[in-house]
């Protein structure tokens, strides 16, 4: 994240360490708070203590968990075969996790959603709970409560979509009793996001451009509600919250959607980028995997990075599904130009990359970390697609359903969506164009979840390398972690993970 203050990370470890189990592994006796209820008395303790909530998201999105975990289980994108990747692809995960921890692979799995939205949560627990009786300026006192309402709700919505039934907890733990909680049924685990997300909209953040990079706007806030409420099917409160945003004005789709992903145009990204994990080629700073992982093997592909291992790719079946007019299809690829400037067929460098399409959306030639592309986490053609579905729930194929739907394709630069179709075949379009639009976000595996569509689309999301996809119904959300199980009495297993 591009946070003003980024040179505190290494005070944050200490912060985090005196703020709780940095892995919500509840197993280690807490002997004293001393240096908590000393903390959070002046400005700077609760800026620092702030940045450890935003610092949970490194371990989201720098293995990068929040969008490998997602991708790797739908039907657009493929990892190669190694260190406990394919067990996404493949469903063969289970509660101990113990292919992604023999791998040391854990940054990568569904452990490390669950690890890093319970450190999040514990630290925005301190934040809520402190700062109201910290000395200093009431206006920043409420939007860093704010920030933190934010981020909590944002943690419990990425454990709900992951996990299903979770443990809300919105106390700090002091003693080793506090730490321990049941699960939550998922409507009360939506009720405290909703909650949550009311308290961020009333603590006066800043609308775009005002904001700070990487911090929440008025508008990310009404974002993450739409989108909450659309996997909640609360679809008036999704559609309200989604047409806030788009009739505010402040955010709105970059002429040209490559532009959205450009390592040169990060800033003017911002537009469009509501909310995104913000990387920085710094030290300390914040990175992630996409980029090495997206480009071709050996670090062959000079459009795409420095250092690329080729471990990630788009299966030819997706590619083949857009128009040929569609330019989206453009930030994949099956070509790539080599280090001599001659151009590649990505079919001819390895067996298991004969039907492989190169992901565009992560490149970086320059940096030799690896570390500038940002990664999308709320953006405006997402709000446009919640808006259609949520009004098309509601009130049928509506024109203003078809308006927001073809504001995405007309920049994608195809034709409008056919109509009079029905409401059934409306939903389904704007699933599909959900997913050619957001591919490789970390966004279709919900969509499949969330409709219930998984079990049948992933079955025929198939090619060479993996002829099958053996999806169950169980699957349908991620076993929790056997050692969060192990470590908290009061917590079960999913009834279909038992």
């Amino acid at each position: 994240m591009k946070l003003s203050k980024i040179a505190f990370k290494k005070i944050l470890l200490l912060v985090a360490l005196a703020l709780g189990t940095g892995s919500c592994q509840l197993d280690e006796e807490i002997y004293s708070s001393i240096f908590v209820e000393s903390f959070y008395k002046t400005a700077s303790d609760s800026e620092k203590g702030l940045l450890s909530v935003y610092d949970a998201l490194g371990g989201l999105y720098g293995g990068p968990a929040a969008t490998m975990v997602p991708d790797f289980s739908a039907d657009q994108i493929y990892p190669r075969g190694v260190v406990g990747r394919n067990s996404l692809t493949l469903f063969t995960v289970e509660p101990t996790y113990t292919i992604q921890k023999s791998a040391g692979r854990t940054n990568e799995s569904p452990q490390q959603l669950w690890i890093s939205s319970y450190s999040g949560i514990e630290r925005a627990n301190w934040i809520i709970t402190k700062v109201p009786d910290a000395t200093m300026d009431e206006t920043r006192k409420k939007q860093i409560l704010g920030e933190a309402y934010f981020l909590r709700a944002f943690y419990f919505w990425t454990l709900a979509k992951n996990f299903g039934d979770v443990v809300v907890k919105t106390e700090p733990s002091v003693t080793e009793a506090e730490a321990y909680a049941p699960k939550s049924a998922m409507a009360d685990v939506y009720k405290q996001i909703y909650s949550d997300l009311d308290q961020a909209g009333q603590a006066g953040l800043a609308s775009y451009p005002a904001n700070e990079k990487g911090r929440p706007s008025k508008e990310a806030v009404d974002a993450l509600y739409a989108k909450a409420a659309l996997y909640n099917q609360d679809w008036a409160k999704s559609l309200e919250k989604a047409e806030t945003v788009i009739n505010s004005g402040k955010y709105g789709l970059l002429p040209n959607v490559i532009d959205v992903f450009s390592y040169l145009k990060e800033d003017e990204a911002r537009r469009e980028n509501i909310w995104a994990y913000e990387a920085d080629p710094i030290t300390p700073g914040n990175g992630h995997q996409l980029t090495s992982l997206a480009g071709p093997v050996g670090s062959a592909g000079v459009e795409y990075a420095k250092t690329s291992y080729g471990s990630m790719f788009a299966y030819m079946s997706f590619f083949n599904s857009f128009d040929p007019k569609d330019k989206r299809r453009q930030l994949l690829d099956t070509t790539f130009i080599d280090k001599s400037g001659k151009w590649v067929p990505q079919r001819s460098i390895t067996p298991i990359t004969t039907d492989a399409v190169l992901i565009k959306k992560y490149q970086d030639p320059v940096s030799s970390t690896g570390l500038i592309p940002n990664i999308p986490i709320l953006r405006m053609a997402d709000v446009y697609l919640i808006a259609a579905e949520a009004e098309a729930r509601l009130n049928g194929p509506s024109a203003k359903a078809y308006e927001y739907i073809n504001a995405v394709r007309t920049r994608a630069g195809v034709a409008e969506l056919a109509k009079g179709l029905t409401k059934d075949a409306f939903i389904d379009a704007v699933i599909q164009e959900r997913s050619w639009e957001l591919f490789a976000e970390g966004d279709r595996w919900y969509d499949l979840t969330r409709t219930d569509k998984f079990q049948t689309v992933i079955a025929k999301a198939v090619n060479s390398v993996y002829p099958t996809r053996p999806v169950q119904p169980k699957n349908k959300y991620f076993p929790i972690p056997q050692d969060e199980i192990n470590a908290n009495p009061q917590l079960e297993q999913n009834a279909a993970w038992k």
